[in-house]
């Protein structure tokens, strides 16, 4: 007779988030750093500014995931940080799960099955979400930061602040009047490319970021006189004809710690970035990984690269299957010298 153990396995789960997966908008991120594996922790392998180590700001080490019911994450940190969350099945799924899989109700199973599969692609999901804070950190303001649980781990890429810069007074595009935003994109274009030899071509910012450039008064005027509507799409028009930069406006969001939407790129930041990919999501590789592929008290797969779902049989009452979800990972950014990051607002 089937258990539960038969039902609820590391393939069964990462096969039923992957068909959901498929059908999402890859995080944009991902296609900026796409991911990559190497075996260990070493930070030397990660590159920032010019070819060198990424540096590491000290922080706490520690061992055993957190278990939860829904929402939120536990990590420990290494050389490279790691993340790992768990969860068991409630008891209720449990003890509904039990009694289905001796009726032989297939269809009944399919549904608590369901929701205990989405709770475990929570877990995956939520891996995702840390890649893609990474990522825009890295975009917005060139260094990583991660504050969870009350570790604070910091990542030096040793982004040059000659390619910053924070507009001041009038010249903020939230002064619609006075602001000059086209040839600001110019002139920062123009340094990236003195500097590299490389111009960039693309550019990212929020939402409320892309309203500067729609009601600036300057653009009003190029679209008035290009006989154009004054609509988004010709906002977009006109700014990759005189400054050659097409516009990704990004404002994507996932939910805090503390549970409130939050944008991946933050407003008020315009980042300016070369054709091509920037650099890398490094994956190194989990204990799970490591140790317990072939196990027989665990059921190991591998998704996206580097993330490690596990489901390890609890034998012992309550007998359960606990869904562990575990990544070691940063991006590189061999890139970085062709980004510029901009501030065009400040209070």
């Amino acid at each position: 007779m089937a258990t539960i153990f038969d039902y609820v396995t590391a393939k069964e789960i990462a096969a039923y988030w992957l068909e959901g997966a498929s059908n999402r908008m890859p995080y944009l991120g991902a296609t900026l750093f796409p991911g990559t594996k190497q075996l260990g922790l070493d930070l030397s392998w990660l590159k920032g500014s010019k070819g060198l180590p990424v540096s590491l700001k000290p922080s706490a080490f520690d061992t055993k995931p957190t278990l939860r019911d829904r929402i939120g994450f536990t990590k420990i940190v290494t050389e490279m940080p790691f993340f790992r969350e768990a969860m068991t099945i409630n008891e209720k799924d449990r003890q509904n799960l039990n009694n289905l899989i001796a009726s032989g109700n297939q269809k009944a199973i399919d549904v608590v099955l369901g929701n205990i599969y989405d709770d475990a692609g929570g877990l995956i999901e939520s891996a995702e979400v840390v890649w893609e804070r990474m990522r825009m950190q890295l975009l917005s303001t060139g260094k990583i930061a991660i504050t969870e649980n009350g570790n604070a781990l910091d990542y030096d890429y040793g982004f040059d602040t000659d390619h910053m810069e924070t507009l001041e007074t009038t010249a903020r595009w939230s002064n619609l009047d006075d602001s000059t935003p086209i040839q600001d994109i110019i002139d920062w274009a123009d340094v990236i490319e003195d500097d590299t030899g490389t111009r960039p071509t693309r550019a990212i910012c929020s939402r409320a970021t892309f309203q500067y450039l729609l009601n600036n008064e300057a653009i009003q005027t190029h679209i008035t006189n290009l006989k154009l509507l004054p609509t988004e799409a010709n906002v977009r028009r006109v700014i990759e004809e005189f400054a050659q930069i097409q516009i990704a406006v990004y404002s994507k969001k996932y939910k805090n710690a503390a549970g409130a939407a939050t944008q991946f790129f933050p407003d008020n930041v315009f980042t300016l970035l070369p054709a091509g990919t920037l650099g890398s999501s490094v994956f190194g590789t989990t204990p799970e990984e490591s140790d317990l592929m072939t196990a027989e008290n665990a059921d190991v797969e591998i998704i996206n690269t580097g993330v490690a779902l596990t489901t390890l049989k609890k034998a012992e009452v309550p007998v359960n299957v606990e869904t562990v979800v575990s990544m070691i990972g940063l991006p590189s950014f061999e890139g970085i010298d062709t980004v510029f990051i901009a501030t065009v607002h400040t209070d």
